[in-house]
């Protein structure tokens, strides 16, 4: 017997997919070379949208990658590893996007909330997976780290009392030192 034995790895998420109910691009993110243009990209995508739209599974094989997916209103999620990497980590990633989200649009995930708050959904997929490598499932980790990362609001977006906060604290800074 003459079996392949797969070395573990961290690299468990090729891509992080984000479609509306037309079956297009809200969001994709790639971590490997498997479909290397934007041409192969969105073919995928629609061949991922055209076998898994109709159904009410969770999980399919398809092109030689285990999809996991969601659906909510007018977006399906889709989280997509190799063939042999554990659904139950996949499934971990997605329910942990789909959580953060939930929480930080106020359970209102749909497509024009999502469009509307696409720097919160970029930090979110970015705390949960980096390269590949899932970082966090817990959704209020990522919630409060992206709470946090969004604190740095720039000049032209803050109110006149922001601003005048904040130049109290630098302030009050300088003359400390």
């Amino acid at each position: 017997m003459d079996s392949l034995i797969l070395e573990p790895s961290l690299y468990t998420v090729k891509a992080v997919l984000i479609l509306d109910n037309d079956g297009d691009r809200l969001y994709a993110k790639y971590y490997d070379d498997t479909y290397p243009t934007v041409k192969e990209q969105k073919a995928f995508e629609k061949n991922i949208f055209t076998k898994t739209h109709r159904t009410d599974s969770e999980i399919a094989l398809l092109e030689g990658l285990t999809v996991v997916y969601k659906t909510n209103i007018d977006l399906f999620f889709y989280v997509i590893g190799s063939s042999h990497e554990n659904e139950l980590m996949l499934m971990a990633v997605l329910n942990c996007l789909f959580d953060s989200l939930s929480q930080m649009l106020r359970k209102n995930v749909e497509r024009r909330a999502l469009l509307e708050n696409m720097e919160g959904l970029f930090l979110a997929v970015d705390e949960i997976v980096d390269g590949g490598v899932i970082l966090e499932s817990d959704p209020q980790q990522v919630v409060h780290r992206v709470a946090l990362r969004g604190d740095d609001v720039p000049l032209t977006e803050q109110t006149v009392t922001q601003v005048l906060q904040s130049a109290k604290e630098q302030i009050k800074w300088s003359l400390l030192r």
